[in-house]
């Protein structure tokens, strides 16, 4: 009688169970970014707006007539006197306790499953955003009580991709890893065009910026009770899934270990190509997120747009970068399955594009003036590129090693985020006065970042399975044992 029930249920969903996971995981990343990304356009219109005739940019851009609104707030005394260097530690602050989260995640998804460790994170995350507002206003505007609170907001987003790495481990097959693992972590594009196009307009209507954290907190509240309804952490503990898609998964995921083996911590620690891959890691982060924090800034306070239109123009950008991640992400596969290229070079090959583009056009952005649609295009030709690391180096934790994919992301993830903890500040730091020059610099800083960490993982980075991944290795090596593994899969083990 179960067994026909389970039936029923799995002749209701059309498509297959890991795809539904993958939806899922996608919009678990957008509600993860709009959450995290919703205040870098709302403190644009939480501060006291600036005085120009506080200092002289001979570059500065003179606003267009419709954009000379200085607040689109109505009630003014929740407006608060934040400065740059404030500003950039607010937006900071969220990656302090974000990396410090990432390990325990990983290891906790991999022990006990990425279901509950992926979905109370977000839960806890949308709980602090509704309550965000509440915060500040009871405060006075006390922006270390924001800075807390986006603190303890990084401690349930921390989870996020360790969790969905170690899920997509579980549930997909190599052959689909660069198509799903695209498809899901696009979702961080597609939050950030939601969060900068319904934040603005939100804005403008409520006259309000309080009704953004309302907004998007609720929308987490409500993917967490699908979520945990839809999706389990792994095809044998999902109560209704086709047997066909059981027996697929079973014959495609045979190298996962079912087991939960001890964590080869020495062997990741010295190994060469998880090194590279933080590094490349670093550098993706660094400029992506200089991009979600700072570009509503630029947008305000170099471009001059006001706070409509600063929503919609920097929201464009991540829309391009969103369909280049999921066509990228096919075309990567269908080029390794077709052996035009291997593995590891279309791991490298879509990792330089999406580096070396948005190094390019993010400070060609800097050089055209106040052309101001001619400064969004060179920042949505630069996101464009970026949209095809996803399935280079971002799903590579997963070529690395399946079995140990959520403590790797856990690992990279964690250590790239501390780019996100620099990043606002220091573009707060280098942008006191809000002057075109002053954003170049941060740009050209940018440039640099992207160049040095994409040529070490040309270097050192590889797509091959790594020796410590296979369970028996580890036993056979703890025991003092030499074993040849033999199973078709070719591994690499570079050390220090």
């Amino acid at each position: 009688m179960l067994q026909g029930w389970r039936l029923q249920i799995s002749r209701c969903f059309i498509i297959p169970q890991r795809y539904v996971l993958g939806i899922m995981g996608f919009f678990a990343i957008v509600n993860a970014y709009t959450m995290r990304v919703s205040l870098s356009l709302a403190i644009t219109e939480m501060v006291v707006p600036i005085k120009t005739a506080e200092y002289y940019d001979p570059d500065a851009c003179i606003p267009e007539e419709n954009s000379r609104n200085n607040s689109a707030i109505k009630d003014q005394t929740t407006l608060y006197e934040w400065d740059e260097k404030t500003q950039g530690l607010i937006l900071s602050s969220f990656y302090w306790g974000y990396v410090i989260t990432h390990l325990p995640g990983g290891i906790l998804a991999e022990k006990f499953g990425g279901k509950y460790s992926l979905g109370l994170g977000i839960l806890s995350t949308a709980i602090f955003t509704l309550i965000t507002p509440f915060v500040i206003v009871a405060t006075g505007g006390n922006w270390k009580a924001l800075v807390a609170l986006r603190v303890i907001e990084g401690f349930g987003e921390g989870t996020t991709y360790p969790a969905l790495t170690a899920l997509l481990a579980k549930w997909v097959p190599l052959r689909e890893r660069a198509t799903i693992g695209s498809l899901v972590y696009a979702g961080s594009q597609f939050g950030t065009i939601l969060s900068n196009l319904i934040s603005g307009e939100l804005i403008r209507y409520t006259e309000d910026w309080a009704s953004v954290f309302y907004f998007f907190g609720g929308l987490g509240v409500v993917w967490f009770i699908f979520w945990v309804f839809l999706c389990y952490s792994d095809p044998e503990s999902h109560p209704y899934m086709s047997d066909n898609e059981r027996e697929y998964l079973q014959k495609e995921l045979a190298s996962v270990s079912t087991e939960k083996p001890p964590i080869p911590w020495k062997d990741i620690f010295t190994s060469v190509p998880v090194w590279a891959l933080v590094i490349t890691q670093v550098g993706h982060d660094w400029g992506f997120f200089t991009m979600v924090t700072d570009l509503p800034k630029y947008m305000k306070d170099v471009l001059k747009f006001n706070v409509s239109q600063n929503g919609m123009w920097s929201s464009v950008p991540y829309i391009v970068m969103w369909f280049t991640s999921l066509g990228s992400g096919w075309l990567c596969d269908l080029l390794v399955r077709k052996n035009i290229m291997s593995l590891t070079f279309s791991r490298k090959f879509f990792t330089s594009i999406a580096s070396m583009g948005p190094a390019v056009f993010i400070l060609v952005a800097s050089y055209v003036g106040c052309d101001r649609m001619l400064a969004v295009w060179m920042f949505t030709i630069a996101m464009g590129f970026m949209g095809c690391y996803y399935c280079g180096m971002k799903v590579n934790a997963l070529d690395l090693s399946p079995n140990f994919a959520g403590t790797l992301m856990a690992i990279i993830n964690g250590l790239g985020a501390t780019s996100g903890i620099v990043t606002p500040y220091l573009a707060g730091a280098l942008t006191e006065d809000h002057t075109l020059k002053q954003w170049r610099l941060v740009f050209w800083i940018t440039f640099g970042v992207f160049a040095v960490t994409n040529l070490i993982y040309l270097i050192f980075g590889t797509g091959n399975v790594q020796k410590w991944n296979d369970p028996e290795y580890n036993k056979n090596k703890k025991d003092g044992k030499e074993q040849k593994i033999e199973n078709g899969t070719r591994y690499e083990d570079q050390k220090f």
